[in-house]
């Protein structure tokens, strides 16, 4: 729990006292501690660290020229531009309906809003919802979800991802929720839904009046054809599910911020459209994604960016399996690396999650991250990623080969 000093308080003014229901960041804040402490003993050793969460590769060089000839437009008196488009400027938005065609989705570009992440995007859209909503999360998790939910005061119940439904839980057809989070490619465990077990959750919420919030943040590394890229994909899923994607992890924007979340027209509950409570929410709170940056967001969807870019996931992808095989060769159970930068490994030896962080620091220079982090389901498992560079990715699976199982 959060400590805070006690301090003198008149009778005007309160606090979000929910804020105080939230654990400290403890995770990577220890994980740094940890390493810093065994850097300042070991100064010789080279620490190679594969549980970063952020992309390595530079922009693409469709992306870098499309932002160049944005900037020069903001520097000319005629093609200068203030304010936009808080959903986003309609060339994005236009350029997003191709890529989902693509796909097989046919999406109007008023149901598509430009944002500066899918992370800023998961948090607000809660507040188109009421506070009293009952909330369904599966347990490994990404911590936003939980977070902001605690924010607000809504009861949580975690479901439960483990090894036996290959952290792929489904839902219970006589329990009852008002807001689900769907995470494919799941973060942190790399599972990924079929078009079939995502029917299920549709046809459940449907069913239930729910609302699935979809998370498909990592859907570029899904190569599997067969695989859903998009919950639209599967039928009914319009009528119940909103989904937030970003380029952070498709076109390395981690440090230039944009993604977009689709709500669709037909999207509606209480008798009112959740596109119009999203818009209304947008166009009060959100000044929108800069111009030059959402140029080169749309320079990602061309023929040239998109070329371009899946070379980068393919870079990344390649270091998955690499990793991928070394722990097969090992006989390590994990999920994950094929459609998705994340692998899901259980700690060998009945380890814990911090007992095989400890000894992969202390006995290999390596760093990941403990899946324990991630919610009580976590515990036993590990999360790496392949975000790393190619170099270092073959020298860490040298030194596990070298660990004594």
């Amino acid at each position: 729990m959060i400590n805070f000093e006690n301090s003198e308080q008149g009778d005007s003014m309160n606090i979000n006292k929910n804020f105080l229901d939230l654990k400290e960041s403890y995770l990577f804040s220890l994980i740094g501690r940890k390493v810093n402490e065994y850097k300042a003993q070991n100064p010789d050793v080279e620490i190679i660290r594969l549980g970063i969460g952020d992309v390595t590769l530079p922009l693409v060089p469709a992306v870098v020229e499309a932002m160049g000839r944005a900037v020069l437009e903001m520097g000319n008196a005629e093609t200068f531009r203030g304010y936009g488009e808080e959903q986003g400027y309609s060339f994005l938005r236009h350029a997003v309906c191709g890529y989902y065609a693509k796909k097989g989705v046919e999406l109007s570009e008023n149901e598509v809003f430009i944002s500066d992440g899918a992370k800023s995007d998961l948090g607000n859209i809660l507040d188109i919802f009421d506070t009293d909503n009952s909330v369904l999360i599966p347990d490994p998790v990404y911590p936003v979800y939980v977070d902001t939910n605690i924010m607000a005061g809504r009861k949580i119940t975690f479901l439960n991802g483990n090894a036996e439904n290959g952290f792929l839980p489904l839902p219970d057809p006589g329990e009852v929720y008002d807001i689900v989070y769907i995470c494919s490619p799941n973060n942190p465990t790399g599972a990924v839904y079929t078009k079939a077990q995502l029917k299920v959750w549709i046809d459940w919420a449907i069913k239930n009046d729910a609302v699935i919030l979809f998370d498909s943040a990592y859907e570029a590394y899904i190569q599997d054809s067969d695989l859903p890229t998009s919950i639209y994909q599967v039928d009914g899923a319009k009528q119940c599910a909103i989904e937030f994607c970003s380029l952070s992890k498709t076109a390395g924007f981690t440090g230039v911020r944009c993604g977009y979340t689709i709500v669709p027209l037909e999207l509606v509950r209480n008798g009112v459209s959740l596109n119009k409570l999203w818009l209304r929410r947008q166009t009060t709170k959100f000044n929108g994604v800069s111009y030059i940056v959402q140029r080169g967001a749309e320079a990602v969807f061309t023929e040239e960016g998109l070329k371009q870019v899946k070379e980068n996931i393919k870079y990344y992808l390649d270091n998955a399996r690499i990793i991928t095989e070394t722990l097969a060769e090992l006989g390590i159970w994990f999920t994950g690396g094929k459609n998705s930068p994340y692998i899901w490994l259980k700690c060998p030896d009945g380890m814990s999650s911090w007992e095989f962080f400890d000894m992969l620091l202390k006995e290999y220079g390596l760093v990941g991250t403990p899946g324990s982090g991630f919610g009580a389901n976590g515990e036993g498992f590990f999360r790496l990623t392949a975000f790393g560079n190619r170099d270092n990715v073959l020298k860490a699976m040298d030194r596990i080969r070298k660990m004594r199982l």
